[in-house]
């Protein structure tokens, strides 16, 4: 219960999102005392991933949040002559324009199982009216405390696995004497430069896949713990600051990743695929053999640009649109450059901006498999209950359904010294770290906001068929009208463990110029057409839609310090998502904060091997003696605190 919560803490972190989350573990590896708490009921806060029922309930909750009123608060009266108080908010305003619509077909004589869904009698709704059955799939279930006091790993989002599943594979031991252990199932992050082939078993989907490809809502529904869902879309890039980070603090053994399959571009009216390594170059049939050598010449001269500064300087002023084409290449291989290797606006991307972009991508090619790019199984919503599992082995303590009330300022300092949170305790910290979305509107009242617009579909095809459907692949759609913004698509198949057979999870992604329906909407009548009942031939060329969401999401990662009204010195701000394809802001932004808390520390060493930490007094605070996950609390159920690892396979 919270009445057993300690009354003072170094650093106290409000939100799980994922520089939250990584700010907390490098405190705790570095010695600090840390309070992770969250009024939400899952961990991620706007990076979570969901099953489909729970994503129902998140919806419904951000519908209901938006009535609510903040009554007079009980904390003023806690509050001392010579201090003042900093109100957090109760609503978080960060997604807006929530729209919902199912094009699946109905079979009103399937029942449907799974608690938090909601059975659609509509072939389209908004999402006033698609969720009203939906409940809490995510929240507290009636045995649980309100709120729980633990130094323990957090709780899934949602099981990995029903019973009498496959294993679940969840965690892969780290080897610091390999690379990446890679096949067509997983990757494995490790240190050294030398890769190996060693297969690495990972949990499978063995549910059959609806017969006849006809995919109906109830089944959706049923499959809905297949289902892994992500509020933010991005991948993580091979040679990119957070796999480095992954492998330097040995987080990476909480994981497991994929890797992208495909690079895909969007051209004349059709979807192909882009050769971008040396070897897709040669095999190509999209290219002519000159076309094949400029290329190669071109991406050469990419990997060396600052080389040879002679060849570029005098394009700088223009846009990498506008120099590629002073480079002889066709109109073919400008569109695959510029579009899906640089992955680079027309009209905003300086020439160096293209070619920096351009060496990146080539750079993080083969370190992992045939594109630069890896993806978490189990969605993006992984990463941050990772680093927090790396915070509660070395003693966090974590508590979600947790509310803040306020912060407490020192009138005479100026500094934050407590919070107040719902049970009216208050807690003492030197350090406190805030997710913005927290705020309340007076102190925001001056941020300006930029906006994402994101789309999730459900589709039985993948936009461009292969020889395996397993399939994951990312897709950028140049934008059609100037002063728009590119949409990136990120198909996911059954393999990454975050949709169901026989279908495929679609992420759309662009910035905002509009609400999400009307930027992306357009994008998606391209790309897909709406299942229906008929089965008309012309009809099956595109992959069938079965279900969207469409939503806007703050970005407030450019918003600077000062935007907000009369923060102490000793509370730092975490912006949400942003729009990029990476992660690299995230990890920046951890980095930069954790500086400042604890300046001349080491960011997220690597922990010490267990056999080194065994001698009374040095084993290290929430840490077991075998070096492994502490035991598991009400919080966490005890079948996903640690689960088994896979055997190695045998010769």
């Amino acid at each position: 219960m919270a009445d057993n919560l300690p009354s003072e803490f170094d650093v106290i972190v409000i939100g799980t999102g994922l520089p939250e989350s990584i700010i907390a573990a490098a405190c705790s590896r570095s010695g600090q005392k840390v309070l992770h708490v969250d009024s939400r009921s899952y961990y991620g806060g706007n990076w979570a991933s969901f099953s489909f029922s729970g994503l129902l309930s998140w919806i419904k909750e951000y519908q209901e949040s938006s009535g609510i009123v903040d009554e007079s608060p009980a904390w003023q009266e806690q509050i001392l002559e010579d201090e003042e108080a900093i109100a957090l908010s109760k609503m978080d305003k960060t997604i807006q324009h929530v729209e919902v619509f199912c094009y699946a077909s109905q079979d009103l004589q399937e029942d449907v199982e799974e608690a938090g869904a909601l059975q659609k009698n509509h072939a389209s709704a908004t999402s006033a009216n698609s969720t009203e059955a939906a409940d809490s799939a995510c929240l507290p279930t009636e045995d649980e405390s309100p709120s729980t006091t633990s130094s323990d790993v957090p709780a899934e989002q949602t099981p990995r696995s029903d019973p009498g599943s496959a294993p679940e594979g969840a965690e892969a031991e780290v080897s610091g004497e390999k690379e990446n252990l890679c096949d067509d199932k997983t990757c494995v992050l490790s240190t050294s430069e030398e890769g190996t082939s060693e297969n690495v078993p990972v949990a499978e989907d063995i549910t059959e896949p609806p017969k006849n490809n006809r995919i109906t809502y109830s089944q959706i529904v049923k499959e809905g713990r297949r289902f892994n869902i992500d509020l933010v879309s991005k991948l993580l890039y091979s040679r990119g600051l957070l796999i480095d980070l992954l492998i330097k603090s040995n987080v990476s053994r909480y994981a497991e990743f994929k890797n992208i399959t495909r690079i895909l571009a969007f051209r004349e009216g059709r979807v192909e695929q882009v050769p971008c390594s040396r070897a897709d170059v040669f095999n190509s049939k999209q290219l002519t053999m000159v076309e094949k050598r400029m290329l190669m010449k071109f991406l050469t001269f990419c990997m060396e640009y600052e080389e040879h500064p002679d060849e570029y300087k005098a394009y700088e002023e223009m846009t990498f649109s506008e120099y590629l084409k002073t480079q002889k290449l066709t109109p073919n291989l400008q569109h695959f450059v510029l579009h899906s290797i640089a992955m680079t606006s027309e009209t905003a991307s300086s020439t160096l901006d293209g070619l920096r972009a351009t060496k990146n991508f080539l750079h993080c090619l083969g370190r992992y498999g045939n594109t630069p790019f890896l993806f978490p199984l189990y969605g993006q919503g992984e990463l941050p209950q990772c680093f927090c599992r790396m915070c509660a082995v070395f003693g966090g303590i974590y508590c979600l359904r947790h509310s803040v009330q306020c912060l407490v300022v020192d009138k005479e300092s100026g500094k934050c010294k407590a919070i107040i949170d719902q049970f009216g305790q208050r807690i003492i910290a030197k350090h406190f770290l805030v997710e913005d979305s927290y705020f309340s509107e007076n102190t925001c009242s001056h941020v300006q906001y930029r906006q994402i617009s994101r789309a999730v579909l459900i589709t039985d095809r993948s936009v461009l068929q292969a020889d395996s459907d397993q399939q994951i692949s990312i897709l950028t759609v140049p934008p059609e009208e100037p002063g728009t913004s590119a949409v990136r698509v990120i198909e996911l198949c059954s393999s990454t463990m975050t949709c169901m057979k026989g279908t495929y999870l679609v992420h759309l992604t662009c910035a905002s110029s509009k609400t999400a329906r009307e930027d992306l909407e357009p994008v998606v009548e391209k790309l897909f057409t709406p299942h229906t009942e008929m089965e008309i031939e012309n009809e099956v060329e595109k992959p069938r839609l079965l279900w969207a969401l469409y939503f806007n999401m703050r970005d407030s990662s450019d918003v600077s310090r000062n935007s907000y009204h009369d923060l102490p010195s000793n509370v730092y701000i975490c912006s949400g998502p942003d729009c990029g394809l990476g992660n690299d802001n995230a990890v920046k932004q951890a980095e930069s904060l954790f500086q400042q808390i604890c300046p001349n520390e080491d960011f997220c060493p690597p922990p010490p091997n267990p056999e080194d930490i065994l001698d009374g007094d040095s084993l290290q605070p929430g840490a077991s003696e075998s070096g492994d996950i502490p035991e598991a609390s009400s919080e966490t159920p005890k079948e996903h605190a640690n689960p088994e690892k896979p055997e190695e396979p045998s010769e």
